[in-house]
């Protein structure tokens, strides 16, 4: 393609992203108008790390909704634990009332901001997919101790598993620009947040996975979100 071509293309499609968003933003200040009320207050509360809690960093992110983002120090969480229900996070609270489970407060907030589907068929799908991507994290071992095991069982995980997972995450997508519809949904963000890691673990296993890289990229230049990746805290996971 020529290059001229190109680059309008490219600002025709971030023109499109930053309208699409306008109408989101527009959409959620109609609705707090016919409320009567003010945005809730968010309280987000995970560990200093992207992890479990970035997917709804990222919705806060693209919106510019501001909300109080609780980093728990390693040396403060034995005190901390034993006064959450499930002792553990990440938890979101809304005006006080408490979220438990990442997956459910990515979709609530998604479904707050317009990122989680047009439809409920767009909706089952895209928590189809971010569902795929979880049972696909959740099979590397977090919680092994043993580093030189940990590093064996990651390694198993690669070879045995990331072939199935990301080719079919990637025949999901297809020649799409975003998984589902013709605008980002959360999922889009949740793979972005994912291969992160992914990558960290293994840095070429997005190599043979072109279009899966491609929607990475996308996400990440999303103005509001490459602002966010540029002031967040810098940790490995």
């Amino acid at each position: 393609m020529c290059p001229l071509f190109s680059n309008l293309k490219e600002i025709l499609v971030l023109s499109h992203f930053e309208y699409t968003r306008f109408q989101r933003t527009y959409r959620i200040k109609l609705r707090e108008n016919s409320k009567g009320s003010s945005m809730p207050h968010y309280r987000l509360t995970y560990f200093q790390l992207r992890g479990r809690a970035e997917t709804a960093r990222y919705i806060f992110a693209y919106h510019g909704i501001k909300y109080e983002d609780n980093r728990i120090e390693w040396s403060d969480w034995p005190n901390i634990k034993p006064t959450l229900t499930f002792r553990q996070v990440p938890i979101l609270e809304v005006d006080g009332v408490v979220i438990n489970q990442s997956a459910a407060i990515a979709r609530y907030l998604a479904r707050e901001t317009g990122l989680a589907g047009n439809t409920n068929l767009e909706q089952a799908q895209v928590d189809a997919i971010a569902d795929t991507i979880n049972d696909f994290m959740n099979l590397f071992p977090w919680t092994e101790k043993d580093q030189t095991l940990k590093q064996k069982m990651i390694e198993d995980v690669f070879i045995n598993n990331s072939n199935l997972y990301l080719d079919g995450i990637e025949n999901l997508l297809g020649d799409k620009m975003w998984f589902v519809g013709d605008s980002v949904t959360w999922a889009d963000f949740h793979w972005a947040v994912c291969s992160i890691t992914l990558t960290n673990l293994k840095a070429d296993v997005l190599c043979s996975h072109p279009k899966l890289l491609s929607l990475k990229e996308r996400v990440e230049e999303l103005p509001s979100i490459a602002i966010w990746i540029k002031q967040r805290p810098n940790t490995v996971f």
